[in-house]
């Protein structure tokens, strides 16, 4: 994961934190905050393994329609 990466959640992570007050204002930029924190980990999942010399075979089935 590259340090970037880890920098800008540690951020968002951060201003979600201050963002604790109850008007509407700050709980809509913390929910897209909290919202924006979860599709990078989301996205963090779906990228491609490392090694690509392993095959997933459940996946290579499903895209077949083998299983």
């Amino acid at each position: 994961m590259p340090p970037t990466y880890v920098l800008a959640r540690d951020h968002l992570e951060r201003a979600a934190t201050i963002l604790q007050g109850t008007d509407s204002r700050s709980q809509q930029l913390r929910h897209i905050i909290e919202r924006t924190i979860a599709l990078m980990d989301d996205f963090r999942r779906q990228e491609a393994p490392e090694n690509e010399n392993i095959l997933d075979l459940e996946s290579i089935r499903r895209q077949r329609g083998i299983i």
